[in-house]
């Protein structure tokens, strides 16, 4: 009787770690870079399976040409709010993979803003045109390690142009791709 008591408790202890629902995490800090930019972001919990991820930072640009004297270098900021369904968390729980700082496959909507605030250049009196960009992008995010991430995405989007504001006779909209390749550190 003690043995099968015994075997007992052990496969419902066995039943209760299985049937753990997976999460992401209440809140993640981090900073990451990538070619064309830096940025320092957050995400916080919505549901289960959702986070919102904001974020601020510089995007870069890079010309060149017949035109220039030079190669044109330029750092422009950005506002991004991202809000992130991860579908594949408990999958990676049941193949015991990690999902530690929201690690895991993520479909999302990227919207971000480009404020005509300032431009960090090595030319002087440059400008940006002030735009919106909203994305649907699929990415994935793993660890390296306890506190290091990459991250990796694509998405093909809308743009609207505030081109009225810097001069010109109307705005514009075009299609804008995203395609992204980050690496980061989680505080």
């Amino acid at each position: 009787m003690k043995t099968f008591l015994a075997t007992l408790a052990f496969c419902s202890l066995c039943l209760v770690v299985h049937s753990q629902n997976a999460s992401v995490e209440q809140s993640t800090y981090g900073i990451q870079t990538g070619f064309l930019g830096i940025w320092v972001q957050n995400e916080s919990k919505l549901s289960a399976t959702i986070a919102l991820r904001s974020e601020i930072g510089f995007d870069t640009g890079i010309w060149g040409g017949a035109f220039y004297d030079g190669t044109g270098f330029l750092l422009a900021p950005v506002l991004t709010l991202e809000p992130r369904l991860y579908y594949n968390l408990n999958k990676r729980i049941n193949k015991s993979r990690r999902i530690d700082g929201n690690s895991g496959n993520f479909i999302s909507l990227k919207t971000s803003y480009h404020p005509d605030w300032f431009v960090i250049s090595n030319y002087e009196n440059i400008r940006i045109i002030s735009d919106i960009a909203i994305i649907p992008t699929w990415g994935i995010r793993r660890p390296i390690g306890k506190h290091f991430i990459y991250e990796a995405g694509i998405g093909i989007g809308y743009l609207y142009t505030f081109a009225k504001n810097a001069g010109y006779l109307e705005n514009d909209s075009d299609a804008v791709a995203n395609l992204h390749l980050r690496i980061g550190y989680r505080f």
